[in-house]
C-alpha cells in the first residue's frame, strides 16, 4: 500500500494537543500542499489566514461550542473564497474542499494533529469581523492544528456496498469490474 493510500486511511481528526509549538517550518509545508489543490481553470479561489496570536485565538474561541479545541491548538487556518476569483461557486467550494483535505493530509505526515472545524461557519461573519476580512471573501473552514495529545483514536465508515452502486443508482455495487 502507497503512503498516500495509507495517509488517507490512518487520518483521524484531532481535538487535543500537546503544549508543544508548530514550526513555521510545517506552517509552510501545510500551507504549499494547500495551494497545489485542483481547481477549475487553476483560479486557485483560496486565502489562508494563519493564526497564532493567543489573543486572536481567543476571541475565535468565543464564536464556536469547541471553544477547548480552538484555545488547545497552537496554530488555527482560516480557509476563505475569495470571491473576486470565483470561477464557478460550486466547483471552487469543492476546490476549497480539496484544499483543506490537503492540510488534513499534510498535517499527518508532519506528524500533527488537525480538525477540521464546521460548526464555527455559524459565526461567520464575527469570525470575519475578528480576522478583519473583506466582505468579499467567504469564510470555508477554521483548521486547528498542534502537536496531537498520543492516544488511541478510532473511526468508523460505512461499508462501500452501501454508498456503491452499479452502472445506475439502486444497483448494488458487486465489486465486479
Amino acid at each position: 500500500m502507497s503512503t498516500t493510500i495509507e495517509t488517507i486511511l490512518n487520518r483521524r481528526s484531532v481535538r487535543e494537543y500537546t503544549d508543544e509549538p508548530v514550526s513555521e517550518k510545517d506552517i509552510n509545508t501545510i500551507l504549499d500542499c494547500a495551494r497545489w489543490a485542483p481547481s477549475g481553470l487553476n483560479n486557485q479561489p483560496w486565502k489562508f489566514i494563519v493564526i497564532q496570536d493567543e489573543n486572536t485565538i481567543k476571541n475565535l474561541a468565543q464564536c464556536t461550542n469547541y471553544s477547548t479545541i480552538v484555545l488547545g491548538s497552537k496554530v488555527l487556518i482560516a480557509v476563505y473564497l475569495d470571491n473576486s476569483e470565483m470561477y464557478h461557486h460550486d466547483k471552487d467550494v469543492m476546490a476549497i474542499g480539496a484544499a483543506i483535505q490537503n492540510i488534513l493530509l499534510a498535517c499527518v505526515e508532519l506528524g500533527l494533529g488537525s480538525v477540521w472545524l464546521g460548526e464555527i461557519l455559524k459565526q461567520a461573519e464575527k469570525v470575519s469581523s475578528i480576522l478583519e476580512v473583506p466582505e468579499s471573501y467567504e469564510l470555508m473552514a477554521v483548521i486547528a492544528i498542534g502537536k496531537p495529545v498520543e492516544k488511541e483514536r478510532t473511526s468508523s465508515r460505512k461499508s462501500i456496498a452501501e454508498l456503491t452502486f452499479e452502472n445506475k443508482f439502486g444497483n448494488k455495487w458487486t465489486g465486479s469490474n
